[in-house]
């Protein structure tokens, strides 16, 4: 057996799609402001990246890059702005950010109801209450290859290795609210290959390459790998090991699964939170 690979740019690509042919009718299109403090490489082609998705889809892109020693009252200053412009419907601060800054305190400063990541303790709040209002970008598209290839979590058991604020709480959340039985697995979790033998879902956020192995995947399990690596050959890599795929019936590959649902997903948000400010949902 041979894993199916989850095709997340194929899924990506749709969504994009589909938020254009909304965007298409609304008097004014969404904005998006996204701000970047320092230089750090991967920080820079994501956000690169961002924009081009919003110009796809007819999202009005602000960008605000601020240097590596900007301070946190600055920075503050420049949310606070954001939040008071009418014209802008969501607002992303591109994580991580430098030692100065402390990122609570960033997250919790931006208008949850322009929250484009998801992060805001409101919003964090509202998940756990099953009444999201806007969701993580990367566990929101976890869920949402699942239903493009027809997986339902229900009765299912799902591991989760990690347990982050960006990935692993909020995919263990989603994951509950879709009637699955949710393990959390972290650095503390004695004996991970047994916890993840039992999985139906395996989802790995770790960040470590190679991470899972073969022989901790059940047979015929779901394997969604969110981590991105470099491997020894410096080739980007996830957390599973190539031979998982010969246990697996459905695997994301990486690159190109979870990675570009995570950007897709910022684009609903966006839109999301323009309908909301206009009252176009609720």
């Amino acid at each position: 057996m041979s894993a199916v690979l989850m095709d997340g740019k194929a899924l990506a690509r749709d969504i994009r799609a589909a938020v254009k042919e909304k965007c298409l009718t609304m008097k004014t299109p969404p904005t998006l402001a996204v701000v970047l403090v320092g230089d750090d490489p991967a920080s820079a082609i994501y956000v690169r990246h961002k924009a081009a998705d919003c110009a796809e889809c007819g999202i009005r892109c602000l960008d605000y890059t601020l240097g590596g020693d900007t301070t946190e009252q600055r920075l503050l200053s420049l949310v606070d702005e954001l939040n008071e412009r009418a014209d802008v419907d969501a607002i992303l601060v591109q994580l991580p950010l430098p030692p100065q800054i402390r990122e609570n305190v960033v997250l919790e400063r931006i208008d949850p109801r322009k929250d484009a990541d998801g992060f805001h303790p409101d919003n964090v709040g509202r998940m756990l209450q099953f009444a999201p209002r806007f969701l993580p970008c990367t566990s929101a598209g976890i869920l949402a290859l699942l239903r493009r290839y027809e997986i339902d979590p229900d009765g299912k058991h799902c591991v989760v290795i990690g347990r982050s604020n960006i990935v692993g709480k909020p995919t263990a959340v989603l994951m509950l609210q879709a009637h699955a039985t949710v393990t959390i697995c972290h650095t503390h979790t004695a004996d991970l290959a047994a916890q993840c033998r039992q999985a139906d879902i395996l989802i790995s956020a770790a960040g470590r390459a190679g991470l899972v192995r073969a022989d901790m995947v059940k047979e015929g399990a779901v394997v969604i790998d969110v981590a991105m690596n470099r491997g020894e050959d410096g080739r980007l890599c996830g957390d599973a090991e190539p031979a998982v795929a010969e246990k697996a019936s459905f695997l994301t590959p990486v690159p190109g699964g979870v990675g570009p649902m995570t950007r897709a997903m910022l684009m609903e948000n966006t839109l999301r939170g323009a309908l909301l400010r206009r009252g176009a949902a609720e």
